[in-house]
């Protein structure tokens, strides 16, 4: 049974920074690629940042790179997302997937078959 648990998030003013991080359970978790989505109220998920098996390879959205960087203690299994110079469209409720088997950043919902319930964060201007 493949677990994901979100932690991390909170409350902070625009410009300020949280690190999010997802514990998984249930998988060799060093053999997959990971990723991280987000949804706002009313809108549909969107992709965030994905990282490679090895974490040698990382993929951002236009809208959050430079600002965000993903990472992952394979050791620890464990995802993170530093999310620095936060913007109030950045609120969400963030969550992280387990992608493929020894796979490539991806951004498609479809090509992640695990996930988390979440962590919400909200971003005050």
């Amino acid at each position: 049974q493949v677990q994901l648990v979100e932690s991390g998030g909170g409350l902070v003013q625009a410009g300020g920074s949280l690190r999010l991080s997802c514990v998984a359970s249930g998988r060799t978790f060093s053999n997959y690629a990971m990723g991280w989505f987000r949804q706002a109220p009313g809108k549909e998920r969107e992709f965030v940042a994905a990282v490679s098996w090895s974490g040698a390879t990382t993929y951002y959205a236009d809208s959050v790179k430079g600002r965000f960087t993903i990472s992952r203690d394979n050791a620890k299994n464990t995802v993170y997302l530093q999310m620095n110079s936060l913007k109030p469209e950045d609120t969400a409720v963030y969550s992280c997937a387990l992608g493929g088997y020894f796979g490539t950043p991806r951004s498609r919902i479809n090509e992640y078959d695990y996930w988390g319930q979440g962590t919400q964060v909200t971003v005050s201007s």
